[in-house]
C-alpha cells in the first residue's frame, strides 16, 4: 500500500523536510486511518519517509488502527524516484505480508503506475488523473518474496482518496 502524506503547510523559512501538516491534512489523515481499519487493510510493517509531514500522517493514521504494526522511518523514501522506492519494497522481509509505505509525490504516483500491470480500471483511471495528498493505492502481488516484485507485476486493487470517501476535496 502506498499512502501519500496528508496535506501540509508551507511555512516561510521552514525546510521542506520540516513542513508540518495543515489543518486539512489533520482532518484527512484520520479518514484514511478509519478506512484502513474498516476495510481490514492492516499492515504488518509501515515504512515512513523522515519528513515531518509523513511522520505526522502516520501518527494520526496509526491511532485509528485496531492493531499497532511495526514501523520505522526509512530515509530512502524521502524525495525518492520510483526505482529507489521499488528497491525499498524488495527489501521487506518475507514475514511481512502487508506493507504500507508513507511518502511523497511524484515518486509514489510513478511507483504505483510502474507496478500496476492490471486491476480495477476505474481505480487506475482515477490514479492516473491525480494522486492527491492522502491518496492510497492498494496493490496485490502473487509472489512469495518481496524480492520478486516487478514492474507491471501487481494488480491495482483500489485507489482511494478522502474525496472518494466523501470526506472533502482532493489536494
Amino acid at each position: 500500500m502506498l499512502l501519500r502524506h496528508a496535506k501540509s503547510n508551507w511555512p516561510e523559512g521552514v525546510a521542506d523536510r520540516d513542513r508540518p501538516l495543515a489543518a486539512r491534512g489533520r482532518e484527512a489523515a484520520p479518514v484514511m486511518g478509519r478506512y484502513l481499519a474498516d476495510e481490514l487493510l492492516l499492515p504488518d510493517l509501515v515504512l515512513i519517509s523522515p519528513a515531518r509531514r509523513t511522520v505526522e500522517t502516520w501518527e494520526i493514521v496509526r491511532a485509528m488502527l485496531p492493531e499497532k504494526p511495526g514501523s520505522h522511518v526509512e530515509p530512502r523514501i524521502y524525495e525518492a524516484k520510483p526505482e529507489r522506492l521499488l528497491n525499498v519494497v524488495r527489501e521487506a522481509e518475507p514475514t511481512v505480508r502487508t506493507l504500507l509505505m508513507i511518502g511523497h509525490n511524484p515518486g509514489f504516483e510513478e511507483l504505483a503506475a510502474l507496478l500496476a500491470g492490471h486491476g480495477d480500471r476505474y481505480a487506475s483511471a482515477r490514479m492516473a488523473q491525480k494522486y492527491p495528498t492522502c491518496g492510497l493505492a492498494v496493490l496485490d502481488f502473487a509472489i512469495e518474496d518481496w524480492r520478486d516484485v516487478a514492474a507491471r507485476g501487481g494488480r491495482l486493487d483500489r485507489f482511494v482518496t478522502p474525496a472518494s470517501l466523501g470526506e472533502g476535496p482532493d489536494e
